[in-house]
């Protein structure tokens, strides 16, 4: 059962990246900018006070403009800093905008504060009020389909484990991103809610 749900998962990711590939820098932007107005009008956003966004790959939501608002509001941002050969992440504060170009870029060709490099932990000051959860894949049941390294599944366990109870999760996606079925396994936790660009946005609890 197992070695079939990965097998399909991985054939999933394989149509999912070639949709990727195919979407225009254009259009990824001009989702990327609805996406981004949806969120800053939600409701769950403007009462979050502390929230944990992804800098994005290229071929994910651009969350630039998310960032901006977050310190423009006064809110305190987290961003994740995963740890090499493993499957474990924090979620890190980030003090401002302009810093995040000074980060360290990791394998991935994304930035994130070094392991030495000493910040706020989100579990260990208070949690989170709103994680942004990036993916390659969604259905609207909320199932998820990551890279397959499982980081953000295990932060999220690891964060209820801790602080009792698990943060609204919020997935910023493309509309291509959007499937009739993800294959899960009972490692997968469900995200609460999908933007995406037109009207199907989804509410999965």
């Amino acid at each position: 059962m197992m070695a079939s749900v990965l097998a399909a998962k991985k054939a999933l990711r394989d149509q999912l990246k070639q949709r990727l590939i195919a979407l225009h820098d254009f259009e990824k932007l001009r989702q990327s900018q609805a996406v981004t107005r949806k969120l800053l009008s939600h409701k769950r956003y403007q009462e979050a006070q502390r929230v944990a966004v992804f800098l994005n790959m290229s071929d994910e939501i651009q969350t630039k403009d998310v960032i901006n608002d977050i310190f423009r509001q006064g809110k305190a941002c987290f961003i994740p800093r995963y740890r090499p050969r493993s499957n474990h992440m924090d979620m890190v504060r980030l003090s401002s905008v302009d810093e995040i170009n000074q980060l360290p870029v990791t394998t991935w060709n994304i930035r994130q504060p070094a392991e030495g490099d000493c910040r706020d932990d989100a579990l260990s000051t208070g949690g989170l009020d709103l994680v942004l959860v990036p993916g390659l894949g969604f259905d609207k049941q909320g199932h998820r389909l990551g890279r397959g390294k499982g980081y953000y599944d295990t932060f999220l366990e690891r964060y209820m484990k801790q602080i009792g109870a698990k943060p609204y999760t919020i997935a910023l996606a493309f509309q291509e991103q959007l499937c009739e079925s993800i294959p899960v396994n009972n490692n997968d936790i469900e995200i609460d809610e999908i933007l995406c660009a037109g009207d199907q946005e989804v509410l999965t609890n």
